[in-house]
């Protein structure tokens, strides 16, 4: 039984607002209830931020990819520059749940106050489709926004890319990918930055023999963890024939990946594997900020009125504007 004294005093009112995800029940009920939770009415200064819903053509005959796109209102402030940073948003669900409109609140809030473009991807979902798919859907979203950034009115230089849980993972793969393409090719997309919450990033964890002894009791467990990555890979997670493209921890080399900031409560599922991505990042010559936030839970930032989530958001908030400060 999970040991809710283990939980932030701050932060348990926030576990009721969980849902059982009971997957052998099967996925539709979930998604369902997951894209129609209600949110509270726009802040007057988040209701500024216009929001327009797009649909780019997909990759190679692929079927087009919707997106959020958000602009701040006003004319950009960026000293020099006249273009806007721009971030690529995935968001979260497990690879299995989800939609870009659960984290309108956040893109705008981020729209507006690092005066950003953001682009919340809907990516095709697992297991309808396998990772080549949403990584195929985002790749797409990036390459639009690299490709048309003057007339977005962005600054190609400054794309940087966000995911929280599952979508943290598919912003690493992106990362991945788009560095070997620009590897091969010669050019491309660049990720500036990569802003993780709780990324998803390793196949095995929840399918080895010494899982951490308070990790992985609350919201995200390891039998939701192994139907996740199963969806996405199209097999048991865990085994020696899992493909490394598609998993971001078994990816050998780390080397010119975009600085990272990573933050993870203290008993989530994926602390260690976060733990590990930074160490590796740090051994690659990446720049990474990791934040461990004592007694949170996975998705703790549901809990709104917690200091942890205020103090989270300031986290997140100064290390996207250094992130997007122009070069002198």
């Amino acid at each position: 039984m999970a040991d809710m004294t283990m939980v932030a005093p701050e932060l348990q009112p926030g576990l009721e607002f969980f849902p059982d995800l009971d997957f052998s029940q099967g996925i539709a009920p979930f998604r369902q209830g997951f894209d129609a939770r209600s949110l509270p009415p726009l802040p007057e200064a988040l209701q500024a931020v216009h929001c327009a819903e797009r649909f780019l053509p997909g990759l190679d005959g692929a079927p087009d990819v919707r997106i959020l796109h958000y602009t701040p209102p006003g004319i950009c402030s960026s000293v020099g520059q006249g273009l806007r940073p721009a971030l690529l948003h995935m968001h979260g669900g497990g690879f299995v749940l989800g939609s870009p409109e659960i984290n309108d609140n956040g893109n705008r809030a981020m729209a507006s106050a690092l005066d950003c473009v953001v682009v919340s991807v809907d990516y095709r979902l697992a297991p309808e489709t396998t990772w080549q798919g949403s990584l195929a859907d985002n790749l797409t979203v990036l390459r639009w926004l690299h490709d048309n950034a003057a007339d977005l009115g962005i600054d190609p230089a400054r794309i940087a890319a966000a995911g929280e849980s599952a979508d943290g993972g598919h912003a690493v793969l992106l990362a991945l990918h788009a560095r070997d393409a620009r590897r091969r090719q010669g050019d491309g997309p660049r990720i500036a930055f990569l802003l993780l919450d709780a990324p998803m990033l390793d196949d095995r964890t929840g399918t080895h023999a010494d899982p951490h002894p308070h990790c992985g009791q609350f919201v995200w467990t390891a039998d939701k963890n192994r139907f996740g990555w199963g969806a996405l890979l199209g097999m048991e997670p865990g085994g020696p024939d899992a493909p490394s493209a598609a998993v971001p921890a078994r990816a050998t080399d780390l080397s010119d990946l975009p600085p990272t900031f990573i933050s993870v409560g203290a008993l989530d599922l994926f602390l260690e594997e976060n733990i590990e991505w930074v160490r590796r990042l740090s051994r690659a010559g990446v720049a990474a900020e990791l934040h461990v936030i004592p007694g949170a839970y996975h998705g703790f930032g549901i809990a709104q009125d917690a200091p942890q989530v205020a103090q989270l958001q300031d986290w997140r908030v100064g290390a996207l504007a250094r992130a997007f400060a122009p070069a002198t």
